[in-house]
């Protein structure tokens, strides 16, 4: 079980470092981009941009879904390229397609996304749906193989040339919401030409058997209207208030998801490294064992920044971001919390996965999309973009709860309920407690909250969390590391 755990920190750690990178730079870049793109451009930025994520998971037909898991089912090295071959081949076919005629007919879908006609800005979110959907499975084939030095270079090489063009065209050019979203998909564009030109030996043309495309695709099909769903309840929020009620307060929003990102990079970095090591572990009962434990440590971790978002949310808005920002507080918590249900979703789509039950996804996902609905109506008249976030959360409660339900007999992963009680319990409790009872702005109430954000830790090991084994093996860490200390000055 150790040894699974090392792999996945090992992958964990390779996944998040560009997004380390990349969270850090942007967070020291908003309060430069705040000022040269207002609210509602930045609206625009996040409805086109997240509109991208929806079609692309719609054009590729649950192809990459397909690898990942048949990637594991073949221990051939041939009949896995030719696999990758084929993936490749068929993505970069349907999303060409889907992208030509986009952009045929940018002028009136432009009018239907934003509400008025910008043809150049929605061409710029097509090529992004190109460029972003087939760089997506050019990473998958960096994962499979755990080539992680390689992966973590091709991100960080895209995080870079993003952050330079992105500057050049939003505060040089002055190019406003158009630039940034440029500056992203034209940097995608280039690392995914270079990354296909690295890999130009496993994608040239030889004959090998695989799995037909047919197979492939009653694997892949029926992911796609789940994790439609599933990312449309993500979303849709954005698009009510952009339409509904203001691209102002849709920018507010967005910017409230744009801090949330530390929780976000947390569960892109899950999102990539557990499959394939979920996958990869063929003994069923140690799979359920590995899986609890997981989840359990997954909650741990994002649950503590969720919690340090809810207490210390308006500080970081006033030190990041201009003034028209600041109300975005009401939704940074509320957000956070959503993406880290996001996460718990991961778990269980790798069930359903190994269960082979790929079908018993979408029910689900629709509950939480009507779900989500139903409490965005409700809610967002009466408290704003506050009421989005809480719509949100409730939203992954209806759908998570829902899955465990069409699947728990398909594969009963052993989750240690005892622990991720008290996780919430703690978590949510003092974090509640502190955000209510403390002062919401100078030096005394970000000490006092800081205060209660630190006792955390204290907290779940007095009430006993970790399990005995898991305090022996932190004390061996620790020694060791004090060893090392102690010999290196010599």
């Amino acid at each position: 079980m150790t040894a699974y755990l090392k792999r996945l920190v090992s992958s964990l750690a390779a996944y998040q470092v560009a997004d380390v990178v990349s969270k850090f730079i942007a967070v020291l870049l908003l309060p430069v981009y705040t000022r040269y793109i207002p609210p509602a451009g930045y609206g625009v930025v996040e409805l086109l941009g997240n509109g991208v994520i929806l079609i692309s998971i719609l054009v590729r037909f649950g192809m990459i879904e397909s690898f990942l898991r048949f990637y594991f089912s073949d221990e051939d090295q041939h009949r896995r390229d030719a696999l990758a071959r084929r993936s490749v081949a068929f993505l970069l076919i349907t999303t060409t397609i889907a992208s030509v005629a986009l952009a045929i007919a940018a002028g009136p879908l432009s009018r239907l996304a934003l509400g008025y006609r910008d043809p150049t800005t929605f061409r710029i979110a097509v090529l992004g749906l190109w460029s972003f959907t087939n760089l997506e499975l050019a990473y998958a084939l960096l994962r499979v193989e755990e080539r992680l030095r390689a992966y973590a270079t091709v991100s960080l090489a895209n995080v870079g040339i993003t952050i330079v063009s992105s500057v050049v065209l939003v505060v040089a050019l002055h190019d406003g919401a158009r630039g940034l979203l440029l500056g992203n998909y034209g940097a995608t564009t280039v690392v995914l030409i270079g990354l296909w030109w690295t890999m130009r030996r496993r994608l040239v043309t030889r004959h090998s058997t695989v799995e037909p495309a047919g197979v492939l695709l009653r694997f892949g099909l029926p992911t796609v209207p789940a994790e439609a769903s599933v990312y449309a309840l993500s979303i849709i929020d954005r698009y009510y208030i952009f339409h509904h009620r203001s691209p102002a307060m849709a920018g507010l929003y967005s910017i409230a998801v744009k801090l949330a990102g530390v929780v976000a990079f947390i569960v892109r970095a899950f999102q990539y490294a557990w499959p394939p090591l979920a996958y990869s572990v063929r003994d069923d009962a140690e799979a359920a064992r590995l899986y609890g434990l997981v989840t359990t440590y997954y909650l741990l971790v994002s649950g503590l920044v969720v919690a340090g978002l809810a207490l210390l949310g308006r500080w970081v808005l006033r030190l990041l971001t201009a003034s028209a920002y600041f109300h975005a507080y009401r939704a940074l918590p509320w957000v956070a919390l959503g993406w880290a249900m996001y996460g718990l979703w991961v778990v269980f789509l790798v069930i359903a996965g190994r269960a082979k039950v790929t079908t018993r996804n979408f029910p689900a996902a629709l509950a939480g999309l009507a779900a989500n609905v139903i409490l965005l109506l409700l809610l967002v008249p009466r408290w704003g973009i506050a009421g989005a976030g809480v719509a949100l959360c409730g939203a992954y409660v209806v759908m998570i709860g829902f899955m465990h339900l069409l699947i728990r007999r398909a594969f009963a992963a052993n989750f240690e309920w005892r622990r991720l009680v008290q996780l919430a319990l703690v978590l949510g409790g003092m974090a509640a407690a502190g955000d209510l009872l403390l002062p919401t702005h100078g030096v005394i109430g970000l000490l006092t909250r800081a205060a209660v954000l630190a006792a955390m830790p204290a907290v779940l090991l007095g009430t006993g969390f970790a399990h005995r084994p898991e305090l022996e093996q932190a004390r061996a860490l620790l020694r060791a590391a004090m060893r090392g200390r102690t010999r290196e000055p010599a």
